[in-house]
């Protein structure tokens, strides 16, 4: 028995549905940068606040994480801008 032949059209995605798709992915990169963000300053400020010598070598160690951590938050929290201001003006 043959398979059914492949649509020839693609399906219709109502417009509303989509906008609201990418809100809500606008949304998520915001969330994901402001997070990001706040992980890489605690990662890059703690140090200065624990008291423990110990502890505070580890974490300062982990000083690289920290700075990827702020880049990539800056860089979400950049995309988010960019998107927000390609994206069509409500009339």
């Amino acid at each position: 028995m043959p398979l059914p032949a492949a649509p020839e059209q693609k399906p219709v995605v109502p417009a509303r549905r989509q906008a609201a798709a990418d809100l809500k992915a606008n949304n998520e990169v915001l969330i994901k940068g402001i997070l990001c963000t706040l992980i890489g300053l605690g990662v890059l400020v703690s140090p200065y606040f624990i008291t423990s010598p110990g502890m505070q070598g580890i974490v300062a160690k982990s000083s690289l994480v920290g700075w990827f951590a702020l880049v990539l938050g800056c860089a979400f929290v950049g995309l988010y801008l960019r998107r927000r201001m390609a994206a069509p003006v409500k009339a």
